[in-house]
């Protein structure tokens, strides 16, 4: 973890706008969800501003109706969303905006500048993807719009240094946090039965949007190797593809529903879409799987270990400072589908060392990634900021008064040089 910078002196709460494009159930909505729940109410008032009427997160806000602000945007290019989200910030007075991923991220930018916020901090919650043209222009055209950027991982920090040409003293690293109180060990016989599957049967679980860099075919293929060594094995998919076909989702989704067929797996792999009962569905699972390319830092290796179940995953981006290798579950590289169906086999066929892992993963969550911790460490960054700005603006203001001391100083000498002149003609 990085230095964690120091608060300034205590004061009312600052007002803080959580800006996001919506509220589906992803991994960046659900952190802001859980910034809003845990920041500390006596230095900050913190709220959501929405793009988008699509918040079905909406409902785990504590106080929906004064937490939460939606001003959709009127079509892809929509620039009205500028000055009406700048209304917002003045009548609420925000003081630190903060941007959640890309349309929201410029948006915020020139609002915050439009309504004179004091603080904008930046976002980025993934790393080393292929960003479009336009994006790029926009993130750069607008860099001296924000203060200081929040990576989620060290990976994410270098890319924008990398691509982006951002310095690395505008970046701080905050991984993200899960709430240990929801996300513990349980129970999930209800979630097994309700799925028909039987009480002793090992399970295998997958829980990931559909986008491309989660490389389900790979969870699929290593299924297929699994079930030759364990036939009574079953697999669950937990997840669906973004709003409106983003990213080419919804083509993704259905190339994988295919090539599950295909493989013969689609009567032992449940395809289960979004759930809300995600603690009782790691419960019912034995392993957990994340097969990504990319990541930031994946909150759903975060909550399995959180419900004591042991991971296995792909070592990408941070993934091995997230996972303790070989004590909270194992790490394999990208794309190699018989490295992954080998961890996935030694974990099923050990039942002491799936206890071990959980019991490890369990305390190193609570102890290293609760929602708490991220809050606290947010938090702190944004008082680094607002003092920082702060700084800036009594080093301008003195400097101004210098200036004005100087020409009144000035003036009064030559004031007197000529008082002299007239005397001595």
């Amino acid at each position: 973890m990085e230095p964690e910078p120091t608060a300034v002196e205590s004061g009312p709460p600052v007002g803080v706008m959580l800006l996001i494009s919506n509220l589906e159930p992803g991994g960046a909505e659900r952190q802001v969800v859980e910034l809003v729940k845990n920041l500390d109410r006596r230095r900050f008032s913190p709220f959501v501003c929405t793009l988008s009427s699509y918040v079905p997160l909406a409902d785990s806000l504590p106080d929906r109706e004064n937490e939460l602000v939606i001003v959709p945007k009127r079509g892809k290019y929509d620039v009205t969303a500028v000055p009406r989200v700048a209304r917002i910030m003045r009548q609420r007075g925000v003081a630190v905006v903060h941007n959640f991923l890309f349309d929201a991220e410029v948006v915020g930018r020139l609002a915050a500048r439009r309504a004179r916020v004091p603080v904008v901090i930046a976002s980025e919650r993934n790393t080393d993807y292929r960003r479009p043209w336009l994006h790029r222009l926009c993130l750069r055209l607008t860099d001296r719009l924000f203060d200081l950027m929040i990576a989620n991982s060290q990976a994410g920090k270098e890319f924008n240094q990398r691509t982006l040409g951002i310095a690395p003293e505008r970046i701080r690293v905050v991984r993200n946090g899960v709430d240990v109180g929801r996300f513990r060990p349980r129970d999930g016989a209800a979630v097994r039965a309700e799925l028909g599957i039987p009480p002793r049967a090992p399970v295998v679980g997958m829980v990931a949007m559909f986008k491309r860099q989660k490389r389900h075919g790979d969870f699929f293929r290593a299924a297929l190797e699994v079930r030759k060594r364990f036939p009574e094995a079953w697999f669950l998919c937990v997840g669906e593809p973004l709003q409106a076909n983003q990213q080419g989702a919804a083509d993704y989704h259905q190339e994988m529903l295919g090539l599950l067929g295909g493989l013969g797996l689609d009567s032992r792999c449940l395809v289960l879409g979004r759930r809300d009962d995600m603690p009782e569905v790691y419960a019912a699972c034995d392993v957990t799987v994340l097969t990504s390319s990319i990541e930031g830092t994946p909150n759903v290796l975060l909550e399995s270990m959180a419900c004591g179940v042991p991971v296995v995953a792909t070592d990408a981006s941070d993934n091995r400072m997230v996972v303790p290798e070989g004590r909270a579950g194992f790490l394999v590289p990208v794309g190699d589908v018989p490295a992954l169906a080998d961890r996935i086999g030694r974990l099923l066929a050990d039942a002491d060392l799936r206890r071990a892992f959980g019991a490890f993963g369990r305390d190193w969550v609570t102890n290293e990634f609760s929602t708490a911790a991220l809050a606290r460490r947010t938090g702190l960054v944004y008082l680094e900021a607002l003092r920082a700005r702060r700084g800036r603006e009594a080093a301008g203001e003195a400097s101004r008064h210098h200036h004005r001391v100087l020409i009144a100083e000035g003036k009064v000498r030559e004031s007197s040089r000529s008082a002299i002149y007239k005397e001595t003609s």
